[in-house]
């Protein structure tokens, strides 16, 4: 196995686009996982962890900038208030030993249905930054997930950032698993209030092929009586329509009609604890 060690991007890039075929590697919370079990045999390892543009983080006028590298740990201590939802999710992340060494970009990278900084980038309007030594590009994240597993990312190209839009109101997260801590979700759901739009953003994980948007309960949310409190029946109504948006299968962490079942419970009480937070800041 050859391994490359980059200490830059430009340097990063180049090795990439020289050899394509190799695994990028930060945290290893999911590469190494996959070796240790034979799952997987790369030819060719890309050690990014040198790289330091990776792991730093910006404010942009519209936003922030979280570098793909960027470790869980330091998401939820440096850029929590600015990210709340991504925060949420990075806080149910394995152990403090895999929030020390894992990142969105591996994530992101990972493609997996089930990973848990996927929802939340759903429903905020997050896009994922993606470079080669052919230049720069910027995905929509909704637009990222191709299939289970795959991405738009080609061969030569690396996450290089995500860019967190600032929250214009109240963002929640919710996953459940076959135990408390360290487990990969059954299912996950965020959501996502703007309260200047008044809409509503969702993301489901774990349910579908690829990390989903609830589109028919986003467009029901929009129609709510935003200077009211959240009637029961809305929030039933609502939980209903994000598990009919879901894909789920049968698999050994769970049922396809339970997964429907937590979904709807989930999106239930992540809007109505949004909704609550929302009126008492005194938004309404």
């Amino acid at each position: 196995m050859e391994f490359m060690r980059p200490t830059t991007l430009a340097e990063a890039l180049a090795m990439k686009a020289a050899t394509p075929e190799a695994v990028p590697i930060a945290g290893g919370t999911d590469v190494m996982v996959e070796i240790n079990f034979d799952k997987r045999r790369p030819g060719a390892l890309l050690d990014l962890s040198s790289v330091a543009e990776l792991s730093a983080w910006d404010l942009r006028d519209d936003g922030t900038r979280i570098g793909a590298a960027l470790p869980y740990a330091r998401v939820i201590a440096e850029v929590g208030e600015r990210a709340p939802g991504l925060a949420a999710a990075a806080r149910t992340v394995g152990s403090p030993q895999i929030r020390n060494r894992g990142s969105v970009g591996g994530n992101l990278g990972s493609a997996s249905p089930a990973g848990d900084a996927h929802p939340p980038l759903l429903a905020d309007g997050s896009a994922v930054e993606i470079a080669s030594v052919r230049g720069t590009r910027t995905v929509p994240a909704r637009e990222f997930f191709t299939g289970p597993k795959k991405s738009v990312l080609e061969p030569d190209e690396l996450v290089t950032a995500v860019l967190v839009p600032a929250p214009r109101g109240p963002q929640q997260f919710a996953k459940v698993g076959t135990r408390n801590a360290m487990v990969i979700a059954v299912c996950s759901f965020a959501v996502a209030l703007d309260t200047e739009a008044l809409t509503v953003g969702t993301g489901i994980g774990s349910a579908g092929p690829t990390p989903l948007r609830a589109v028919e309960a986003e467009r029901f949310a929009a129609g709510l009586d935003w200077d009211a409190d959240l009637p029961e029946s809305a929030a039933r109504r609502f939980g209903d329509l994000v598990a009919q948006a879901a894909r789920p299968i049968d698999d050994v962490r769970g049922t396809a009609a339970y997964r429907r079942h937590a979904l709807g419970v989930l999106a239930r009480r992540t809007l109505t604890w949004a909704w609550a937070e929302y009126r008492r800041s005194g938004c309404a």
